[in-house]
């Protein structure tokens, strides 16, 4: 999936899973794109741009007009729904 594919008023689900020791964990999340964009974290030891370490947010708000910010990264599974 592509910056610009994840366009503001697009309707997404995000599935992502977290791998712990003994299972994984599921969860998902359906809503439109507000916004897709990489923000910098507060690790001030990354040495990254601006001495930041710079992670891929995507911003969702779902129907019942809640606002969710998710961390994209390779395990995250986006689905266009539109």
């Amino acid at each position: 999936m592509t910056t610009s594919t994840l366009q503001p008023g697009k309707k997404v689900r995000v599935i992502q899973t977290i791998r712990t020791r003994e299972e994984l964990w599921r969860t998902q999340v359906e809503g439109e794109v507000v916004t897709f964009d990489p923000q910098p974290t507060g690790s001030w030891f990354a040495h990254g741009k601006n001495d930041k370490y710079w992670l891929p947010r995507l911003r969702l708000k779902r129907a019942d007009g809640e606002i969710v910010d998710l961390v994209i990264d390779d395990e995250s599974e986006i689905r266009l729904l539109d």
